[in-house]
């Protein structure tokens, strides 16, 4: 038996290591815990769904027990992405909804992505199942909530197809690097009229072929090379659980969710004129230009899918996105995190074109850097964020926005350090107009790094 640590309550879900900080039993505390919440918000079922882990199947019965035990009754949709869970608590009669998945962390990891009544919970509502589980007496609902599978594949599929119109065919290729999404996307994108070459659409929790992560140039060299050797104009890419999307051009050009939320930002104001559009400190300092071109709002905020669904139902923004591959549609969808989904929309824009490829390495971008990671121990990236923001000093800066950790803005690029809310470490992120002021501009983020903590190993 695992004992229960407060360390694996996150900012936006809650994530462990499996036979270390969870289990079986820690799933069941977890479950009656969400129940108890859920009722007290006056919900009385709530829909569970698990990805492709090899540890899914126990903690996602144990976490069943655990609602029922509360006196909730269960839906649960077996072996589905992320956003089908989400999807559930729009079209069946439960708002609240539980996904086990580790999303694109190691085979080890696992979690939980919660709805509670609607809405996604992060901070506090995360931490108060932390101490409700400390509270609990042991009892149980005096009438156990019943327990019920329900088949939603063909629901979530009809539903994308019958509002995403593709304007021509295109042949595509898409890699589900062993996720869960490989269970649902040959099919949808077929449903649309695609022609697909799939790449490990098999869903294995060992992820023998690379890591579910598009964030990462090298978990998509597979694609590129698939594309260079076919006739596949276009390549997606998803996470382990789905709820993130990767693009490859023809040409082997990564296009960062950043560029993707130019041509979703332009295609929504359509029909949403003079809108905001939401999008996080990661992104580009060419995005927020596009969107007011393009006749919105741009409104950049914090990190977080969570965060980000509580501020898009917040200023009833019809669209946001991440740099991590989140994107949010309330223009014709719900409002949550759907890479399948957004892969859609962006299959709709692209087959307006003759060469989709050229369009997306026309959207306008700097050099710039993926994510990179400073690792730290537990607690330290969260304190040196605080040295920084009260010693740090950046000569030659024109703005520093610190809705999420420091984003400094220059004339000409930005560099950006923030805590991650989910591990120990510090992400940061950088871009310019030159090779010459990205190596400046990294170079004072190395200078004051170093001095608040002289033995950090940067990642540049």
């Amino acid at each position: 038996m695992v004992s229960l640590s407060k360390t694996i309550f996150k900012a936006y879900d809650i994530r462990g290591i499996i036979g270390k900080t969870l289990d079986a039993g820690v799933a069941r505390q977890i479950g009656q815990a969400f129940g108890q919440a859920a009722l007290a918000k006056g919900e009385r079922a709530v829909v569970i769904g698990r990805d492709g882990r090899l540890s899914g199947p126990e903690l996602a019965a144990a976490l069943a027990q655990g609602l029922q035990a509360a006196g909730v009754d269960v839906i649960d949709l077996g072996v589905v992405a992320t956003p089908m869970v989400y999807f559930g608590t729009h079209a069946l009669d439960a708002r609240s909804g539980i996904m086990v998945t580790g999303s694109h962390n190691p085979p080890d990891y696992n979690g939980f992505k919660m709805v509670l009544a609607g809405e996604a919970i992060h901070g506090e509502a995360i931490t108060s199942l932390y101490q409700r589980i400390v509270d609990h007496d042991g009892s149980s609902a005096a009438t156990p909530g019943s327990y019920r599978t329900h088949d939603i594949r063909a629901a979530y599929l009809e539903r994308i197809i019958g509002d995403v119109k593709l304007a021509r065919p295109i042949k595509i290729a898409v890699d589900c690097g062993n996720g869960v999404a490989g269970a649902f996307a040959g099919d949808l994108y077929r449903g649309m009229g695609c022609e697909v070459i799939e790449l490990f659409c098999d869903v294995d929790g060992n992820f023998p072929n690379h890591h579910p992560d598009p964030a990462h140039p090298e978990n998509l060299q597979d694609l590129i090379r698939c594309l260079q050797e076919t006739d596949a104009e276009i390549g997606l890419a998803f996470d382990g659980d789905g709820d993130r999307l990767g693009i490859v051009t023809k040409d082997g050009q990564i296009i960062y969710p950043d560029r993707q939320m130019m041509l979703f930002a332009a295609d929504v104001l359509t029909r949403h004129p003079g809108q905001q559009i939401l999008f996080d400190v990661k992104c580009t300092r060419h995005l927020a230009p596009y969107i007011a071109k393009s006749g919105g709002q741009p409104l950049m905020y914090k990190t977080g899918h969570s965060l980000v669904k509580a501020k898009l139902r917040e200023t009833g923004a019809p669209l946001g996105g991440e740099m991590s591959g989140h994107i949010f549609f309330k223009d014709r969808w719900y409002g949550f995190d759907d890479g399948l989904y957004a892969g859609a929309r962006m299959l709709e824009i692209l087959t307006r074109e003759s060469d989709p490829s050229a369009l997306l390495n026309s959207l306008p971008q700097s050099d710039s850097t993926p994510e990179l990671h400073l690792e730290l121990k537990e607690g330290e990236n969260v304190a040196l964020m605080d040295k920084l923001r009260s010693d740090a000093e950046f000569p030659g800066h024109e703005q520093i926005i610190t809705i999420d950790g420091l984003r400094v803005e220059y004339a000409d690029g930005f560099g950006l350090a923030r805590s991650s809310n989910t591990t120990p470490v510090i992400v940061m992120r950088f871009e310019a107009e030159t090779p010459d002021a990205l190596v400046r501009i990294q170079g004072q983020f190395k200078r004051v790094i170093l001095a608040a903590k002289p033995d950090a190993v940067l990642p540049f």
